[in-house]
C-alpha cells in the first residue's frame, strides 16, 4: 500500500479536490492570481501540506478552505470533498450569494417588447448608420 503524501503541488491538489476540471485550468487560475495560500499569491509548483488555508475564486464566489488531506489522483466527488473543509465564513458567504441569486429579478422580465422584428432591426440599422456612412465599391458614374 502506498504511503500517504506529506506534500503536494497546489495545481495537482486543486485538480484532485475537483475545484477545477483540469490541471491546466488550475494553473491558469493560479497564474491569474485567483488562488492564494495563507493570503499570499502562489505559483503552480507551490507545495501544500495538510492544515494550509487556500482561498480561491470560482466565478463570482470567493471560497476559503482548509486542506485536510492530499491525494495523488482525482477520485469521485464524495472522496474529493474529504480532502478539504470549507470555513464557516466561506459557507455563510456562499449561502448568502445563493439567496441573493434566488431573490434577484429574472433578467428576461426587463425585456418589455421581446425581440425586434426584421423591420425594427432595419430601422435600428438605418438610425445607427446613415446612408452616407456606408462604403460602396462602385464609381460615381457606374449607375
Amino acid at each position: 500500500m502506498a504511503e500517504p503524501l506529506e506534500r503536494q503541488r497546489i495545481d495537482k491538489w486543486l485538480w484532485a479536490a475537483r475545484f477545477y476540471k483540469t490541471r491546466a485550468l488550475a494553473v491558469d487560475e493560479i497564474e491569474r492570481g485567483r488562488v492564494q495560500v495563507a493570503g499570499a499569491n502562489v505559483k503552480p509548483a507551490r507545495e501544500l501540506k495538510p492544515g494550509d488555508v487556500v482561498t480561491l475564486r470560482q466565478g463570482q464566489l470567493l471560497r476559503t478552505v482548509v486542506v485536510r488531506a492530499l491525494s495523488p489522483m482525482r477520485g469521485p466527488a464524495p472522496v474529493a470533498q474529504q480532502l478539504y473543509e470549507e470555513t464557516p465564513e466561506s459557507l455563510a458567504a456562499r449561502e448568502q450569494a445563493a439567496t441573493a441569486r434566488r431573490l434577484a429579478p429574472e433578467p428576461a422580465y426587463a425585456i418589455e417588447q421581446g425581440r425586434p422584428t426584421k423591420r425594427d432591426r432595419r430601422d435600428l440599422d438605418r438610425a445607427r448608420h446613415g446612408w452616407g456612412d456606408r462604403w460602396r465599391a462602385e464609381l460615381p458614374g457606374d449607375r
